[in-house]
């Protein structure tokens, strides 16, 4: 559409919001691009900046001479990532009608016209620009396992979400339009690159979000770095288990790698020739101080800042985990002498059934609040600091978000 092309009657005036991330260069290019495609279109462009190479100077000085509105909100504190730079700027949009796109130009704005017409069309809440529909092009991943790892990461997603998703063909894309007043957005909790997965499984409990796409070919990176790492991916997987089973889906997402190491570290050592109750304590030990590190950075971090010290904290997982070993391990023995099974198939069943406890005594007592001692403070009944503690505990863990 040319800048000086009038959209149709029913199209609502919208905001573009673009999350950035050191993409001084391709501010002005992106704003030009975004200008003539939306001309005639009442819009707006919003950035939401977590830089500090610049970036929002630049868009500062671009949106002096650009063709339609430009903000800039700069975060001191990155909080929540790209998702929650999307949140935020879903919070502050001057327009209910919003399309999210990254600020690398591998999202191209010549698509935006095709989004606002498949919008106004009246029939979809949300409409994703899809790599992987008829005319959509994957290319711009560069590389043949960039896109291998997409494509997986997208059937896996599917498969745990199939109610939400079945009609989407790209859930992890990055660039889509979304009708707020249908959204939730106080309910968003993004962690990392994928906010259109949050609001459809998260924002979608509150409706059943009517999604629509339009193909995307999806361009090359012309200036700056790929933000996607090995960590981002398991800020993705850790993500993806929070939202689909909650804090203890994600607590035995972690506590299943723990018992593969577990398992392998026995396996190895007893293919050495080591005896099986002395392999199974090693292993033992490197698992509970490894889950104990993916346990702080992924499953309570937000409950970290009014817990005990860290290294109270580690001292109570330890001992715990080590109490529970202690008396896990002659009941895999006993299982093996009795039974007359593997020592590998013994420690499985045992891990499993250690579970619960483990992820209750984290919940209640290693990462339970700091009592603060006031002036007015009331003793808790006794009762309340044990068994409704318990009950309470799970109850919200049952209630968390999660397609059940």
């Amino acid at each position: 559409m040319s800048a000086t092309a009038q959209p149709p009657v029913a199209v609502a005036p919208v905001t573009v919001i673009v999350p950035t991330y050191n993409e001084r260069e391709n501010v002005a290019e992106l704003v030009r691009r975004i200008g003539a495609a939306l001309g005639g279109y009442r819009a707006e462009i919003l950035f939401v900046d977590d830089s500090s190479d610049g970036t929002a100077d630049e868009v500062a000085r671009v949106a002096v001479s650009a063709p339609l509105p430009v903000r800039v909100i700069h975060r001191e504190s990155n909080s929540g990532g790209l998702g929650g730079a999307v949140v935020l700027g879903l919070q502050q949009a001057a327009y209910d009608v919003c399309i999210v796109m990254d600020g690398d130009l591998q999202h191209p704005p010549e698509l935006l016209p095709a989004m606002l017409a498949r919008y106004a069309r009246g029939d979809a809440d949300v409409v994703a620009a899809s790599r992987y529909i008829g005319g959509g092009d994957s290319a711009g991943l560069g590389t043949t396992l960039r896109l291998g790892v997409s494509k997986a990461a997208t059937a896996v997603t599917k498969a745990m979400f199939l109610r939400r998703l079945w009609r989407s063909t790209d859930p992890m894309t990055g660039f889509f339009l979304v009708d707020r007043a249908r959204v939730d957005v106080d309910v968003l909790r993004p962690q990392g690159f994928k906010i259109l997965l949050e609001i459809l499984v998260r924002a979608g409990e509150r409706h059943d979000l009517r999604i629509a796409e339009v193909p995307m070919a999806f361009g090359a990176r012309q200036h700056g770095n790929s933000k996607a790492t090995l960590r981002q991916g398991a800020t993705f997987l850790a993500h993806l288990a929070r939202l689909r089973f909650g804090k203890m889906g994600l607590f035995a997402l972690i506590g299943g790698i723990g018992a593969v190491a577990n398992i392998g570290i026995m396996w190895v050592l007893t293919q050495a020739g080591m005896d099986y109750l002395i392999a199974a304590v090693i292993g033992a030990a490197a698992t509970i101080i490894g889950n104990f590190v993916l346990q702080e950075l992924f499953v309570f971090r937000a409950e970290r800042h009014d817990a005990s010290r860290l290294w109270v904290r580690f001292a109570a997982s330890v001992s715990f985990n080590g109490i529970e070993a202690a008396l896990r391990i002659p009941v895999m023995a006993w299982m093996v002498e009795s039974w007359h099974i593997s020592s590998v198939l013994a420690t499985a069943i045992s891990l499993v059934v250690a579970f619960f406890a483990r992820f209750l005594f984290h919940a209640l007592v290693v990462y339970a609040p700091r009592k603060r001692k006031t002036a007015d403070a009331v003793a808790e009944p006794a009762v309340d600091t044990a068994a409704m503690r318990v009950l309470r505990a799970i109850d919200a863990e049952a209630m968390r978000p999660g397609e059940l």
